[in-house]
């Protein structure tokens, strides 16, 4: 399986202006704990980091401390996130038939957990990690007013891995860009183009490093 980490993204939310994956969780940075996991999951076969050129000697570091079993690319990335995966597609190796997609910042993934997306994806087309909502949510408008009240039944946060046909996710990433569509992941573009994606079970603690308080609390989770 393929293995495809965005990791472009500045830290302005951590209120950082580098980027957060280079921050430093139990001496250790994001990427690294992220990459670990990765090379320990059997069903991984190669892995591409999507970043920016100027992070790459860094990343060059982390990789080298790693000592990764399989091969690893670093991948130019683009302005936002959606650019930086369709750069990624087009930097597969070309017997690449899936892909796996995991940001960077959910750095706490485990092998397991890869490893189950992958399975998954032999039979699929598309499939996001995701864990029930526990919390009501509230759909507001632009007074913050509340509109309505979906069933939490309903409700799965997306996390990831995601895993998608890369012939599919391809033309569905070129389709988004001549329509102009922006998305915050590439199930939606999926979605927008009728394409059914399933819900693999994700993990409690694979939480997305964002600001300060996630950075604890993945501390926490570490101890």
């Amino acid at each position: 399986m393929y293995l495809l980490i965005p990791a472009a993204g500045m830290g302005k939310r951590m209120g950082s202006n580098q980027n957060k994956l280079l921050l430093k969780l139990k001496e250790k940075p994001l990427l690294s704990w992220t990459l670990k996991a990765a090379n320990e999951a059997k069903s991984i076969k190669w892995i591409g980091i999507i970043g920016q050129s100027y992070d790459f000697p860094l990343f060059t570091d982390i990789i080298a401390h790693i000592n990764p079993s399989k091969p690893v690319k670093l991948i130019q990335g683009g302005d936002t996130r959606q650019q930086s995966v369709y750069n990624g597609l087009q930097a597969l190796p070309p017997t690449a038939e899936k892909v796996l997609i995991h940001d960077g910042a959910r750095c706490l993934a485990t092998p397991d957990l890869f490893n189950r997306c992958a399975e998954t994806l032999l039979h699929s087309q598309a499939l996001i990690a995701a864990i029930p909502v526990k919390d009501t949510i509230k759909v507001v408008n632009s007074n913050l007013i509340v509109k309505d009240t979906p069933p939490r039944e309903n409700l799965w946060a997306a996390q990831t891995p995601q895993g998608f046909d890369v012939k599919l996710l391809k033309e569905c990433h070129q389709k988004g860009l001549n329509l102009g569509w922006e998305v915050t992941d590439d199930a939606a573009l999926l979605e927008k183009c009728g394409f059914p994606v399933q819900i693999v079970n994700g993990e409690e603690t694979n939480l997305k490093v964002t600001t300060p308080i996630d950075l604890t609390i993945a501390e926490f989770i570490l101890k």
